[in-house]
C-alpha cells in the first residue's frame, strides 16, 4: 500500500496548494491512501467544515488536526457528522469527536489512523503513551489492518522519538506534526516502522512557521500587545512523506520525504509504481 501524508496545512495558500495538487499526486504517484493534517488551514487557526470538505473532495481519506482544533467554533458539531476528521485522541472523555478511526482504500484494505498530542510544551491532556497503548490493544497489522498510521502532534522532538521507538514494529509508521519545519530523520526503525519527527507544513516558508514574518518578529521584540498573527499568503511548499507498506505485515518498506513548490528545495522526482514521474 502507498500512503501519502501531508504536514500541517497553513492558511489559504497552503490549502489551495493541497487541493490543487492532491488529485494529480494520487493519480501520478499511484497513492492508495492520503492523510492531511489541516489544523492551521483556516487562516492559521483551526479548520472549518467547508475546508475539511474541500480536503476530502480533493482526495484526503483522513484529516487530522492538533492543538488548534477548537479555534473555529463551527467545527465542534461537525465531528458528529464527519468521521474522517480526527482530533487528538487524548482529550478527556466526553470531548466531541474521536482521535482514532478505521478506513478503507479503494481495494478494501483497512487502515487504522490514530491521532495523539504530546504533553511537553503543549496543552495538558491525558498521557499519550498510556493512551496509545490502550488504543492499540488487540489490534494487529497484517490481520485486521493492512496499515496503522500514527499522527503524533507535539512540540518536543524527544517525545516524538520516544513514541516512535515505543511503537516500532507495532504500527506501519509514526509521523510527527506541529512544528511546521520538515526534519531530515525519515527512516525505517529497527522493528520495521516508518518514522519522521516532523512532516513540515504545507504553507508559505517566506514566513515564521507560516505566519507573516513582520508581525511575528514584532511579537518577539516587544513586550506589549501586538497585532494578531496572520497567515502568510505567498506560494506554498507542500511537505510530507510517501510511505510504502507490506500488505502481509503492515510494516514500512520505504519512506520518502516529499517537498514541492514554494521556497524549499524540492525532493527528487518520485517514480510511481508504473515508473512514471509525476507531472
Amino acid at each position: 500500500m502507498r500512503i501519502l501524508i501531508f504536514g500541517d496545512v497553513v492558511g489559504r495558500s497552503g490549502r489551495r496548494k493541497v487541493c490543487e495538487a492532491l488529485p494529480f499526486l494520487r493519480r501520478d504517484l499511484a497513492v492508495d491512501f492520503a492523510i492531511v493534517n489541516g489544523e492551521n488551514a483556516a487562516g492559521g487557526f483551526g479548520i472549518t467544515p467547508k475546508i475539511c470538505d474541500q480536503f476530502i473532495a480533493a482526495g484526503a481519506d483522513v484529516v487530522t488536526t492538533g492543538n488548534h482544533v477548537w479555534d473555529q467554533k463551527d467545527i465542534i458539531p461537525y465531528f458528529d457528522k464527519e468521521k474522517r476528521l480526527l482530533r487528538p485522541h487524548n482529550y478527556p472523555e466526553g470531548t466531541p469527536g474521536t482521535g482514532m478511526g478505521t478506513y478503507e482504500d479503494s481495494e478494501g484494505r483497512r487502515v487504522l489512523v490514530i491521532h495523539f498530542m504530546g504533553l511537553l510544551f503543549m496543552p495538558s491532556l491525558d498521557d499519550p503513551f498510556t493512551g496509545i497503548e490502550r488504543a492499540l490493544l488487540n489490534k494487529k497489522m497484517g490481520e485486521e489492518y493492512a496499515a496503522i498510521i500514527v499522527d503524533f502532534h507535539g512540540e518536543a522532538t524527544s517525545e516524538k522519538v520516544a513514541i516512535g521507538h515505543m511503537l516500532d514494529g507495532r504500527v506501519s509508521a509514526v509521523v510527527g506534526t506541529h512544528s511546521h519545519i520538515p526534519t531530515a530523520d525519515h527512516q525505517i526503525l529497527p522493528g520495521g516502522s516508518g518514522y519522521i519527527t516532523d512532516l513540515g507544513m504545507c504553507g508559505d516558508y517566506d514566513s515564521v512557521i507560516g505566519m507573516k514574518k513582520e508581525t511575528s518578529i514584532a511579537r518577539f521584540r516587544k513586550k506589549v500587545p501586538a497585532p494578531r498573527l496572520e497567515a502568510a499568503q505567498g506560494e506554498a511548499t507542500l511537505c510530507g512523506v510517501i510511505i510504502d507498506t507490506d500488505d502481509d505485515t503492515g510494516l514500512t518498506t520505504n519512506i520518502t520525504p516529499f517537498r514541492e513548490g514554494g521556497r524549499l528545495s524540492p525532493t527528487p522526482p518520485f517514480v510511481s509504481k508504473n515508473n512514471q514521474e509525476p507531472r
